[in-house]
């Protein structure tokens, strides 16, 4: 009986790993966009409002995401 936990805690140990690499997407994928959007400013100023407000709106989705994964990561191993 102990080692059927044991080894359902390894894999709960293994899958919150993978978590890890869903939040390291989503790390690069915040970064790219940051990175787009001061590209597309420099390149046209007169678009910085619209551009940010769209810029923030896409941070949040994907800042949402990290913490969803961040949640469900730390419910597998407790």
């Amino acid at each position: 009986m102990e080692q059927e936990i044991l080894q359902n805690k390894d894999m709960a140990f293994i899958a919150a790993g993978i978590c890890t690499l869903a939040m390291m997407a989503a790390a690069w994928g915040l970064t790219k966009l940051w990175t787009t959007l001061i590209e597309t400013v420099g390149r046209n100023p007169q678009v910085k409002k619209d551009v940010t407000l769209f810029g923030f709106i896409g941070m949040g989705s994907i800042e949402s995401i990290a913490l969803y994964i961040l949640v469900i990561a730390i419910l597998m191993i407790m």
